[in-house]
């Protein structure tokens, strides 16, 4: 067989190509089993390896992502009916020209119209995150690994649809570099990846990505459809604002409210995580953790109360499903590498997520969302939970022996 024809006599070790062999090996296996043997001492079997655990969270996935990109379309179009403007007219020129019209009531058309802010965000995610890690993996001679597949789609669920896509590059290079492949790269990093790119973008960019503001694909300058998030007006009128809303809790749990791509639907989340609990993806201590925690602090706040902070008296069951509650809980608080390992660790670990997203939301109501804060911090006390963990046992193990 020639060299041209030979892939390995081009990428192999010491072929001319050798230094380009992660982007080879990573195109072969992306769809096919790699042709490789254990042919060392003792080892573990398993029939789950990391792609086939990328692949079932990207598929779990799914769900959130469809129903994010048809709800950018639905809001755009009700603020539209409303009285709004679209924010480009080449959006109008494109619909007319395919035979659509930008209506609520037209699946169709929703679906098209998040799709135009859905796939630019998409596209420049794996554009520079996955360069990114390609560039790494033939600087430092490995293959390039399947962790960017959760991340690339996880970090473009997490924007408003209407952020720059200038923004969406810079935030994704610095969780990139910064959380990822200065730690050593896939299964090193302390912080969660996504989360991280977000974070970044919070706090540089605040008025982009506060989440005090409704984000909406249209102009939303009228009255009837520009304001605050349902977490905002929370924070500001407590459980009789959201009731006496226009949005009812079961719509806020369907996800037919503003927010985050594919942050809103907590249905769509469960939906999710039921896939990642069958197939043992996920850590189901962890997500009980996380129930448990908001449970007992929402109702413990509910019972102090407060003359001067209404968002004391919102019960646990609105905190589930406005913000990003429910899909934190389900794809990032059970991200393997950054949560805590041990099996009482996780208990704790998503404990405390519950905790901490309440008393953010509560207490710093100038910060209606919590989660993003409260997974971030319990990403840096993992690695603690589980040595302490491990301590107690050791420690519990020699008094036993020793009697």
């Amino acid at each position: 067989m020639s060299t041209a024809l030979d892939p390995e006599k081009l990428f192999g070790k010491g072929a001319p190509l050798e230094r380009l062999y992660p982007l080879y090996e990573a195109t072969e296996t992306i769809v096919l089993t790699p042709g490789k043997v254990t042919r060392g001492a003792s080892h573990v079997r398993d029939a789950l390896d990391l792609k086939r655990m990328m692949i079932m969270v990207v598929i779990a996935l799914v769900p959130a992502i469809l129903f994010g990109v048809y709800n950018i379309g639905y809001q755009a179009h009700l603020a539209i009916e409303a009285g709004a403007e679209p924010l480009n007219t080449w959006q109008t020129q494109l619909f007319q020209m395919i035979g659509l019209q930008l209506r609520s009531d037209s699946i169709l058309a929703c679906v098209v119209h998040g799709l135009l802010y859905y796939l630019p965000i998409l596209v420049v995610t794996g554009a520079i995150g996955g360069n990114l890690e390609a560039l790494f993996a033939i600087i430092r001679k490995h293959e390039i690994n399947e962790g960017f597949l959760v991340t690339w789609m996880l970090f473009p669920l997490v924007l408003p649809p209407t952020i720059p896509l200038w923004q969406v590059g810079l935030g994704i290079a610095f969780a990139v570099i910064i959380a990822k492949e200065i730690f050593g790269g896939t299964g090193m990093n302390i912080l969660n990846i996504a989360l991280t790119a977000r974070a970044f973008l919070f706090f540089a960019y605040p008025a982009q990505i506060s989440g005090d503001e409704v984000w909406i694909a249209a102009d939303t300058r009228v009255d009837a459809v520009s304001g605050a998030t349902w977490l905002a007006q929370a924070a500001t009128g407590g459980v009789a604002a959201l009731e006496a809303g226009a949005v009812t809790w079961w719509d806020a749990f369907l996800g037919f409210v503003p927010g985050s791509i594919g942050e809103t639907s907590a249905l769509a989340s469960l939906l999710g995580a039921a896939l990642l609990l069958i197939t043992g993806v996920a850590s189901w201590r962890i997500m009980s953790g996380v129930v448990l925690g908001t449970v007992l602090t929402a109702g413990l706040l509910n019972m102090i109360g407060s003359a001067t902070n209404p968002f004391f008296d919102v019960p646990f069951w609105w905190h589930m499903v406005l913000g990003g509650w429910m899909f934190g809980m389900v794809f990032m608080a059970t991200d393997p590498v950054s949560a805590a390992h041990s099996n009482t660790g996780k208990y704790i670990y998503g404990f405390f997520i519950g905790l901490l997203v309440v008393l953010i939301r509560v207490v710093n109501p100038a910060y209606p969302e919590g989660m993003m804060l409260a997974i971030l911090f319990m990403n840096l006390f993992a690695a603690f939970i589980d040595y302490w963990v491990v301590q107690a046992n050791i420690k519990r193990r020699a008094l036993r022996y020793a009697a």
